[in-house]
């Protein structure tokens, strides 16, 4: 608090042009700690998230539907943490606290565009394993190559063109000073609580855009997994049920981490009053969640832990 008080005086200027990112304020050692977590946990990440989708590419038996959304969902993440974990060193390090107001801007849209699409590629994915349990001799003809393109190009398309029009209204707010961040990255709460003008039409966005992705897949979600479960309900035998949890069981354990962190940021009617709670929450959403998907689909699915054997007894 008292290095916030510091920086807050030495920016009550105008016309501001570029911020001043806080981080994490405490001693140098506290700082370097959360460095190297932070490092560490982008490399596992990265390398995590680029082995599944080596090993999709190598392994034909995982040329599927289901792997082919996972390897878009592994491609996003990489890009996703990356967006935040370098910048987000070097601000702790003291060695970049400054972003000027475009890259700022351009962060931001990057960082929620990337958000949205994960929201609608892990519906695709719900919807996938609907068809995938509940329609079994249908699905290879119901779920196709060209469904599959267009259902993730679609997830694409639909998250940075959802977060255009949010990213364009951000831009255009006033900001007079002070011209401290209280994060890490640059997020719209941080923004709003800057801006000295009215804020209402963003935050008024903010909340539609919310609605229609987060809530909107989210529902999709939940449908999908109400007809998954009472599919898997009516098989008779306990072995059957077993294995059709176990097909959906890592994705589900992933939306319930996703969305629960991301209504929590987004799905409300104005800015949240504790940016620090905010700080936080983003550190489990951009740095945490990106780690564990990758384990999540190893470590809890059969197939993939088969390729992965076979990929290693081939060297």
């Amino acid at each position: 608090q008292t290095d916030l008080n510091i920086w807050k005086d030495m920016a009550n200027g105008t016309n501001v042009e570029e911020f001043i990112l806080l981080g994490f304020p405490g001693t140098w050692q506290f700082r370097v700690s959360f460095v190297v977590v932070f490092a560490l946990m982008y490399t596992l990440t990265v390398i995590g998230n680029a082995s599944i989708i080596a090993l999709v590419w190598r392994s034909s038996n995982l040329h599927t539907p289901m792997y082919f959304f996972l390897c878009n969902l592994s491609f996003l993440e990489i890009w996703y943490t990356t967006g935040v974990v370098p910048k987000a060193i070097g601000v702790m390090l003291g060695t970049s606290q400054t972003i000027s107001f475009s890259v700022c801007i351009l962060q931001l849209f990057f960082l929620l565009s990337l958000g949205s699409t994960e929201c609608f590629l892990l519906s695709v994915m719900a919807y996938d394993r609907y068809l995938a349990i509940c329609y079994p001799l249908r699905y290879t003809s119901l779920m196709n190559s060209v469904l599959s393109v267009r259902l993730a190009l679609s997830s694409w398309l639909g998250g940075f063109l959802a977060i255009s029009l949010l990213a364009f209204l951000t831009s255009r707010l006033t900001f007079c000073g002070p011209d401290v961040i209280n994060h890490f990255l640059c997020d719209i709460d941080s923004c709003l609580a800057l801006s000295c003008s009215d804020t209402w039409p963003v935050e008024l966005a903010t909340f539609l855009i919310s609605i229609i992705v987060v809530v909107a897949s989210c529902v999709v979600t939940l449908v999908s997994y109400m007809y998954i479960i009472s599919s898997i309900l009516r098989i008779q035998s306990a072995h059957g049920r077993k294995k059709a949890f176990s097909t959906c069981s890592a994705h589900l354990s992933v939306i319930t981490i996703w969305y629960g962190s991301t209504m929590f940021l987004y799905v409300k009617p104005s800015a949240q009053n504790s940016l620090d709670l905010n700080k936080i929450v983003n550190t489990f959403n951009t740095v945490v969640t990106p780690l564990l998907n990758p384990f999540i689909y190893t470590l809890r699915n059969k197939e993939v832990k088969l390729a992965l054997g076979r990929a290693f007894r081939k060297k």
